[in-house]
């Protein structure tokens, strides 16, 4: 079932690079792994499934520890609370939800304190919700670059969380300001930016016809978180 599952999500994040004129190796489908037991994301690891996002810490820690003989690729997808950053900093190879200057400075100390660049997305919040994390999209050049400034930090992209919408035709303008916000920074600051990190369970395929690299599906692949 696990299998099923994945060759699902599979086929259809194909479908959608196809209408959108892209390749399938594009666009990196990871696995958002929220409330999923480590048990089962070694099902999907040995059918395929490499790279996994966690929004909790402790939750992380936990599956870290009981899958580290397999060679996954962890990122970090959730709101990132500062003073967790020194626990997961060693094990994931991106953090999505850059968002604010405490962050910055507190990943930037822990990055050069292991000697490494910490490669990062900044967080926009594109639908100005006051419950949502995020860089407000007036405030994302000024802040870009002071990250482009630190020689700890590497911005590779941007990451959005839109708001829920139905109709899919509705969140596709989340979409697109996010890729315009993208082309705005590389063309300003003569940087490539590769990444656009968008798109979930209900809404990934408008994100890959909108130029989506990394689309965080959960539900669909798991289904029951357990």
């Amino acid at each position: 079932m696990s299998c099923e599952r994945l060759t699902y999500a599979e086929e259809r994040a194909l479908r959608a690079c196809e209408r959108a004129g892209r390749k399938r190796e594009e666009v990196l489908l990871l696995g958002a792994s929220k409330g999923v037991s480590a048990d089962r994301l070694r099902k999907f690891f040995q059918c395929g499934l490499r790279v996994f996002g966690e929004n909790r810490v402790q939750e992380f820690l936990k599956k870290w520890e009981a899958l580290k003989d397999l060679p996954i690729d962890w990122h970090f997808i959730g709101r990132l609370q500062s003073n967790k950053v020194k626990y997961i900093i060693d094990k994931v190879s991106l953090i999505h939800s850059l968002d604010r200057h405490s962050l910055l400075e507190e990943l930037s100390k822990r990055a050069e304190n292991m000697g490494k660049v910490q490669e990062v997305l900044i967080e926009v919040n594109v639908g100005g919700e006051e419950t949502k994390g995020g860089v407000e999209p007036r405030n994302l050049k000024s802040f870009f670059e002071v990250c482009l400034k630190d020689k700890n930090i590497k911005v590779l992209g941007l990451m959005c969380i839109p708001p829920y919408r139905e109709d899919l035709e509705e969140v596709r303008p989340y979409f697109a300001t996010l890729r315009k916000l993208r082309d705005e920074l590389e063309e300003e600051f003569g940087v490539r930016l590769p990444h656009l990190s968008m798109g979930m369970s209900h809404d990934f395929e408008t994100a890959i016809e909108e130029g989506a690299t990394i689309v965080r599906v959960g539900t669909l692949i798991f289904g029951s978180r357990v």
